[in-house]
């Protein structure tokens, strides 16, 4: 994992990151002064590799800035991109729970502030405090219908459906611009969300931009018209 140690400033607190994270948040100040002194600091420039499938799960990491993505090839060669991580998201949590090799590529597609945990300091706090446990259950279980549903959308939505609901979805936690909503992602990543390839989602998203329903920009979708993209997405055979 191609990481580099910065020293902590003023501008990056741990323990306020922790405690106003939703599911280290509950955990009381002396659980959390015990935990901030296990975190470390990490920052990845664009386009590292954070890990890789099949590596050891030894860390859960935490978002402080940037975007990161969590994807793995495909049988047939195609990257899938199953979900982005943005500020105050973890990722990593299922291998440093059963120790077994990572189930996914992680790699940061902006430069990146990450908080890391190692699996030693992490797991005897879980056998500790069953309520924290719990607060991981929801995590993994938020993980899996997000998995369910996109596997129910690539098996039954159209491509327009499928593309305007992952834009929606990704509008939520997005930028407001000056003609909506910006969507830091390239064509490429959103491409390999929905699971078709590039050209068929350029294609899509052109004619939709001269609906004027979005606006495609380098690096980026700003959503112009959200109520059309969800009528789009709400559309029954």
């Amino acid at each position: 994992m191609a990481l580099s140690r910065k020293p902590v400033g003023r501008a990056f607190d741990k323990r306020a990151i922790l405690r106003d994270h939703p599911i280290f948040g509950g955990l009381g100040p002396e659980l959390l002064d015990q935990l901030s002194s296990y975190a470390v600091r990490r920052a990845v420039k664009r386009g590292t590799s954070i890990f890789a499938k099949g590596d050891p799960g030894t860390s859960l990491l935490a978002v402080c800035s940037g975007t990161v993505k969590i994807s793995a090839p495909s049988a047939s060669g195609r990257r899938v991109l199953f979900n982005l991580m943005t500020e105050g998201a973890i990722f990593g949590e299922v291998a440093l729970l059963d120790g077994l090799p990572r189930t996914a590529d992680a790699t940061a597609i902006t430069d990146c502030e990450l908080m890391v945990i190692e699996r030693r300091n992490f797991v005897p706090l879980v056998h500790e405090r069953p309520d924290f446990a719990l607060k991981l259950i929801e995590v993994l279980c938020g993980r899996l219908r997000h998995a369910t549903e996109q596997l129910e959308d690539v098996m039954f939505l159209d491509l327009p459906r499928r593309l305007a609901k992952t834009l929606l979805q990704l509008a939520k936690s997005s930028r407001p611009a000056p003609h909506g909503r910006r969507i830091a992602l390239t064509q490429r990543h959103l491409s390999e969300m929905v699971g078709v390839s590039r050209e068929s989602t350029n294609k899509q998203l052109r004619m939709w931009q001269q609906e004027h329903w979005v606006q495609l920009e380098r690096g980026g979708i700003v959503i112009v018209a959200p109520d059309a993209l969800t009528a789009v997405a709400s559309t029954i055979d």
